[in-house]
């Protein structure tokens, strides 16, 4: 393999000055030393789960999940509408007709 095959393939996997070039293709195991030190420090076992914030972990996902924020988010728009139909229009026909 090239250089710069491996540099390209373990990019990803291995910080640069650990993983290089005549450390992983000289074929002898010797070399491999500081990277087995490297990787033995890292934690093992499962990852963690990631926690997000927001709305949408507040209200619709996990335990406490409910439909109340997109009922009270119709609500209040259907009272907006409501208030400016009314402000607008609705008050003139209060006491007559058209």
């Amino acid at each position: 393999m090239q250089p710069s095959l491996v540099r390209r393939q373990l990019g990803g996997l291995v910080p640069p000055k650990i993983a290089t070039p005549t450390i992983l293709s000289s074929g002898t195991g010797g070399g491999l030393g500081p990277l087995v030190n490297f990787y033995s420090k890292l934690p093992k076992g499962p990852a963690q789960a990631a926690t997000s914030g927001g709305i949408k972990a507040r209200y619709f996902n996990g335990k406490n999940a409910s439909a109340a924020p997109v009922l009270a988010t119709i609500l209040t728009i259907f009272g907006i509408g409501y208030t400016i139909d009314y402000q607008m229009h609705l008050k003139h026909h209060k006491n007559h007709a058209h």
